[in-house]
């Protein structure tokens, strides 16, 4: 009898491949399809989010009453947060300086403050633009102009980052010193230029064509100054955040490290999730998620939303002021 031949078909490797070319070109197709619509469903979920809390907690909000130091607390925070964008606009005229470039302060300080609010608009870019455009036109080099609209940002993001590993408490301190470190590494200029020129291509190369494919400047030195100021600034800002806190309900000294770390989590994550403009409903979704064990959630709902109504009064005070002082007061050239 003859020994039966067991045959092993080699798999059919062209048609696995096709396999899986068609099914990354489906994803690819979903993918396309989805994207225009991305930043709608991110905002449009976070609102529905905070609308759902809102009508299952509007009885007890609407009996929250605010007290004349209450009104007081939220008067200060209006005035720190104004404070904190001025304070954002001098970090962001040293960046420009990091650059070389000679732009004169005061007039700096005005277009940082009155494009700002342009962050409001859809895309989330509009300020960014506004700022290199108005360099561009004032005598700045255009890459110089675009790169420190770019390093603002990732100082401000790594700056939050940072603040919120520093502020958790965590029985793992050893990975969250190890965080920080990799986090320092990575604003290196060895990979921190190569980082900013890639943002510089695909995020202004189709609105700004007059692009150098070669980059003429970059950053010389650890960017420690700028660093430095973004966390003076998430400071400022969770400062305003606390004021409008204390607006509502004391806090025990041992909640603000948690607070700070809350902060400066969903500050970060209302900056880099796309389709937010200015973090309007991520920050806000965050902050409710975060923090809803340690407060109630009427509390933390009155509080977030009146914060984000400081903020856009501060914002848009901050540049009505610039325009005034830009209009009325100051006509001397931008360069210095």
């Amino acid at each position: 009898m003859q020994p039966t031949k067991l045959k092993i078909h080699q798999p059919n490797s062209d048609a696995e491949l096709q396999t899986t070319g068609g099914f990354l070109k489906l994803i690819k197709i979903i993918l396309g399809f989805v994207k225009p619509y991305l930043k709608w469903i991110i905002v449009g979920g976070t609102l529905f989010f905070l609308a759902a809390n809102f009508r299952k907690h509007w009885q007890e909000i609407s009996e929250i009453e605010i007290t004349s130091t209450g009104w007081m607390y939220l008067a200060v925070a209006l005035v720190v947060t104004l404070f904190a964008h001025a304070w954002s606009a001098w970090v962001w005229l040293g960046i420009v300086k990091e650059f070389k470039q000679p732009v004169r302060p005061r007039w700096g300080l005005q277009l940082y403050l009155i494009t700002n609010i342009a962050k409001y608009l859809p895309g989330n870019i509009w300020h960014f633009y506004g700022r290199i455009v108005a360099m561009k036109d004032s005598g700045v080099a255009l890459e110089a102009a675009a790169l420190s609209v770019l390093l603002e940002p990732l100082m401000m993001a790594t700056a939050a980052l940072g603040v919120a590993l520093v502020s958790y408490r965590s029985p793992y301190w050893i990975l969250q010193i190890l965080a920080l470190i990799v986090l320092g590494i990575g604003i290196h200029p060895i990979i921190l230029n190569p980082i900013l020129r890639f943002l510089e291509k695909s995020k202004f190369k189709k609105k700004l064509s007059e692009l150098p494919e070669k980059p003429a400047c970059q950053l010389d030195h650890y960017p420690f100054r700028p660093l430095l100021g973004e966390v003076g600034f998430i400071l400022l800002r969770w400062s305003g955040f606390m004021f409008v806190l204390l607006a509502f309900q004391p806090v025990h000294f041992n909640q603000i490290s948690l607070l700070l770390g809350a902060y400066s989590f969903s500050w970060l994550l209302g900056l880099l999730i796309p389709g937010a403009p200015g973090g309007l409903g991520v920050f806000e979704a965050m902050a409710l998620a975060l923090l809803s064990h340690q407060f109630s959630a009427p509390i933390l709902l009155s509080v977030i939303t009146f914060y984000r109504l400081v903020t856009i009064i501060a914002e848009t005070v901050g540049a009505l002021l610039a325009k005034l002082d830009q209009r009325f007061l100051d006509h001397s050239h931008p360069i210095t």
